[in-house]
Formats: structure tokens, sequence, C-alpha cells
């Protein structure tokens, strides 16, 4: 029985030394989690590819669950949705950061605006991590953003889980 427990915990522990938070070209991230902004709640998901030492490409998908009536009038589908095409600098490991954790700065191009995101994850084995990241529009499409154009189109958080496929 002793000799079990010592070998399950030499499998525990080298799979927790192979988590990593971002390995470089040939790296796949899916995130799922939860929106959070002004007026409304949803869910989101991202999908990055490293293409690189410490960049990566994705794309991100919102929709919005549960928002607020404006002027007595539900948002539509159009008013929810969001898909943005995105590029990360992965630089947990130039900040020197332990390697399960990342931190990733980006700029977003999406339906609603041209943005930059500030994420951060952290793996707990080499196939889960949670994350947590934060988006904001640098320049909106339209000027005068009314309504439900606030939607997607303003200071957003996502928190949620993280894994390597």
């Amino acid at each position: 029985m002793k000799k079990i427990v010592v070998v399950l915990i030499l499998i525990f522990s080298t799979q927790i030394n192979w988590a990593q938070g971002f390995r470089g070209k040939g790296d796949k991230k899916l995130q799922v989690g939860i929106n959070l902004q002004d007026h409304a709640t949803g869910i989101t998901s991202t999908i990055d590819f490293g293409i690189g030492e410490n960049m990566s490409y994705g794309f991100a998908a919102t929709y919005l669950l549960n928002t607020d009536e404006i002027a007595g009038t539900n948002a539509d589908f159009e008013d929810k949705a969001d898909i943005k095409f995105r590029f990360n600098a992965n630089i947990g490991s130039v900040l020197g950061l332990n390697p399960k954790a990342d931190v990733y700065p980006g700029l977003n191009l999406g339906t609603r605006n041209f943005g930059a995101h500030l994420g951060f994850r952290y793996f707990f084995s080499n196939g889960f991590g949670l994350y947590a990241e934060g988006t904001a529009p640098l320049a909106r499409y339209d000027n005068n953003v009314t309504g439900f154009e606030h939607f997607n189109n303003q200071f957003v958080m996502h928190i949620g889980a993280s894994f390597n496929f």
C-alpha cells in the first residue's frame, strides 16, 4: 500500500510539473467563462493557437444571456452577440512567472470595435486551469454609441476555465 501511495504521488507531481500557461508554437488553448459588464451578463469562449515562442492568435465569441431592458425594449440577437479575431503576446516567460502561469496582453478586432485585452491564466494540471481577462474598446465603429450598442462595446470582464488541447 505504501508503494502505491508513493507511485501515485510521483505521477501526480509529474502531472503538475507538466502544466504550462503557454508552451509556444503549436500550443492550443480553449477558454470558456462568464462575461460580466454593465447591464448584461453572458457566456464567452476563446480559442488561441500558438504561432511563436511568445505569440498566439485566435477567436473570441460572446453571447449575452441576461440583458437589461432599455426604454422598455428587450435586446435582439444581434445586440447580444459578438465575434472577435485576436492576437496575443504571451509574456509569462518574459516576466519570469511560474511556467504554469501566463500573462497575455493583446489586440482584438470584432463586430463591435477594435479593442485591447489583458488576461492571466494559471494551469493546475496539463489540461485544466483558470483565467481572468479584461477587454476594452480602443476605437468604436460608431462614435455615438447609444442603447444596446453599449453591449459588448465597453469594459468587459471574463472569468472562467482554460483548457489545453
